[in-house]
């Protein structure tokens, strides 16, 4: 595994919230961790997309289905499914608990 790729235990949070997956309505994506990993590579190291290594394939194809899953509200998404709850701001005391 590479420094800027995802852990097996960070990919089975992801994995059941991408899009493209085998039997779901629309096309199939070939490789959704590939996929997944190429745009950690870019937020983890701030290049632009002409810069993605050439192991990601063609940085078009990654910059527009990066547009894709953002319009589709997929990052989002995974951003929630991911987020642990922060317990510090739960706040209950005997006048709301009946």
């Amino acid at each position: 595994m590479r420094r800027h790729e995802l852990t097996e235990r960070e990919w089975e949070l992801i994995q059941p919230h991408t899009l493209g997956q085998a039997g779901t309505a629309g096309g199939t994506g070939r490789n959704n961790r590939h996929f997944v990993n190429a745009v950690v590579y870019r937020v983890r190291t701030g290049c632009a997309w002409r810069d993605l290594p050439e192991r990601f394939g063609p940085w078009n194809t990654v910059a527009r289905r990066f547009r894709r899953w953002a319009l589709a509200g997929v990052w989002e998404g995974l951003f929630q499914a991911v987020q642990e709850p922060d317990y510090a701001w739960v706040l209950v005391d005997s006048t709301t608990v009946k």
